[in-house]
């Protein structure tokens, strides 16, 4: 396997590319890295070394086997409190609860709360995209995943290829959806643009380019958010910098995080 780690597109080459991969519906335990593999080759698509698979995170969820049907939970007097509060079933609130990390605060329809590290609506719970009376949790280990895919990707097509895991989310005072990623391998998530200069020879201070949740808000106007069936799109010709293995995703601090630390101080 060649160790190209700088896939960078000259003029010369082909404007970067999108090419959405239809799948059929996914079902717990089935093996995400086979069917890619043969809807892949159905639709004539053969991955090239620096090509970036983003996966919706609820189509590998689900092979994982990440649904719960919701007649099986049983929530408790605190959920059934904060259900009545946003306005959210109560077994949902119940396995809100359980997967995040804080309950921060919320509207009608959807409670905001810290999970895994950054601020998510209702602990990424999808009730689209489910089988009726089910709703799909985020990935257990979405980085895990990453790997995983694209290790299994890697052997069978014989390239180096980048894996993101990707999810919707919103913006603080925006309307409407942007992608973010949730776990990655293969490709450096975020560049570190400090010290390179702009325009006019200043010198950049604290910028860092989110190059992955950057590719998964492009692949998702392919993906769509409802019936599409397309749950994986290829990004080709991108410019990003390929990788042996994973990274991390890098996190900022809560003390960190301009909206997270001033709205803090708001609630107190």
């Amino acid at each position: 396997m060649s160790n190209n780690n700088n896939h960078e597109p000259s003029g010369d080459e082909t404007p970067m590319q999108l090419l959405g991969i239809r799948t059929p519906i996914i079902r717990p335990g089935e093996d995400i890295v086979q069917i890619l593999l043969e809807c892949l080759e159905k639709q004539g698509i053969r991955l090239q070394n620096g090509d970036v698979v983003v996966l919706a995170e609820s189509a590998v969820a689900t092979a994982e086997g990440r649904v719960v049907q919701l007649s099986d939970i049983e929530p408790t007097a605190e959920a059934c409190e904060l259900a009545l509060k946003y306005q959210l079933d109560p077994r949902e609130m119940q396995l809100i609860i359980e997967e995040c990390d804080e309950i921060f605060g919320g509207v009608p329809g959807a409670a905001l709360t810290v999970t895994r590290g950054t601020l998510s609506p209702n602990a990424g719970i999808d009730s689209s995209n489910a089988p009726e009376g089910c709703v799909v949790l985020l990935p257990e280990d979405p980085q895990k995943s990453a790997a995983f895919i694209r290790e299994g990707l890697e052997k069978a097509c014989s390239c180096h290829i980048g894996v993101i895991v990707g999810d919707s989310r919103t913006q603080p005072l925006r309307l409407g959806c942007v992608g973010i990623a949730l776990g990655t391998s293969g490709l450096e998530p975020v560049e570190d643009a400090r010290g390179s200069l702009d325009l006019f020879g200043k010198e950049l201070k604290i910028t860092r380019k989110a190059v992955a949740d950057n590719m998964v808000s492009a692949a998702q106007l392919v993906m769509g958010e409802a019936g599409e069936g397309t749950p994986a799109v290829v990004i080709r010709g991108a410019t990003v910098k390929m990788i042996e293995g994973s990274i991390e995703m890098p996190l900022f601090s809560r003390e960190e995080c301009m909206y997270y630390s001033n709205i803090s101080k708001g609630r107190k």
